[in-house]
């Protein structure tokens, strides 16, 4: 059942492609996912090709009962895909097809009307590689209204960032969303000194950001707001893999901060929904009924 809220993930749709089988993926697609799982209206904005593999991922998102109208359609580039190899201890490294169908998202009459009517929206840096989505991605943020959550899940992958996209982005934003593994090159690009919680400050206030949240994977997360800080440990359980678990976690994120609950409500129960997302195969499990009903 809805509860009143309309998001978006702006960005990558693609094939996250395993030895053995294949799993929708793409950050914001996870995240538009875990939203609709969590009671939102919840649109996944993106491009796909005309290809089996696009006519894959519509059914698929059919299948899940998530809303593709605002996923377009590109006759020159392919869906895209990547190669998901996973060590050990669950933990992805990935190789990411570049010139496909999600480089190349067109901005629309269709998309302008969408920005205007949400409460929420999701972007990283990955789908910004190439300047058509880019562009489409930033002018989507400007038609947003002003008080709506545009949070920024820096995501780095591969080569495809830079510190002029990570800067350009951020001064978009009103919510980062950063792992341990990311703080480090965001303070050497903006020269961020002394220990992680002045970091995490410097980064609030530098952007003028509404709250930022560190993940630390399974040792929990902060998250740093104005007149509110919440240092949250981990959630034990058997760590499956780990593909999509920060998409959930943020989606959480945005739903606990939409609803208006206290930091420290909304970083255990962002925590408990990423572990659980660790504990099965792909990035967007079914959530158990005693998650979404919180």
């Amino acid at each position: 059942m809805s509860n009143g809220f309309t998001v978006a993930g702006i960005g990558e749709l693609l094939w996250d492609v395993f030895p053995e089988h294949k799993r929708l993926g793409g950050a914001p697609a996870n995240f538009a996912f875990h939203c609709y799982q969590l009671g939102a209206k919840a649109y996944p904005v993106s491009c796909v090709g005309t290809d089996e593999l696009g006519l894959g991922i519509r059914d698929k998102l059919r299948e899940m009962g998530v809303d593709a109208s605002y996923v377009l359609e590109s006759d020159t580039f392919p869906t895209g895909t990547v190669q998901v190899t996973l060590n050990e201890e669950g933990k992805p490294s990935y190789r990411i097809f570049e010139n496909v169908a999600w480089d190349h998202i067109a901005f629309t009459g269709g998309l302008k009307a969408l920005a205007a009517t949400l409460d929420a929206v999701c972007f990283g840096s990955l789908s910004q590689r190439s300047p058509v989505s880019r562009e489409t991605i930033h002018t989507f943020l400007r038609h947003m209204p002003e008080a709506a959550l545009k949070i920024f899940d820096v995501n780095l992958r591969q080569s495809f960032f830079s510190k002029e996209q990570v800067d350009a982005s951020l001064r978009l934003a009103s919510i980062l969303k950063l792992s341990d593994e990311e703080l480090p090159v965001l303070a050497g690009y903006f020269g961020l000194r002394g220990n992680v919680m002045d970091q995490l400050n410097e980064l609030r206030e530098r952007f003028d950001l509404r709250l930022v949240a560190y993940t630390r994977g399974p040792d929990g997360s902060v998250l740093v707001g104005g007149a509110e800080v919440d240092d949250t440990p981990g959630v034990e359980g058997l760590a499956v893999d780990s593909v999509g678990a920060g998409d959930s976690f943020t989606a959480s994120l945005c739903m606990g901060v939409l609803k208006g609950w206290p930091l420290s409500t909304v970083n255990v129960f962002a925590n408990r929904v990423a572990s659980f997302v660790c504990s099965q195969k792909g990035a967007t499990p079914v959530l158990p009924e005693h998650l979404k009903k919180l």
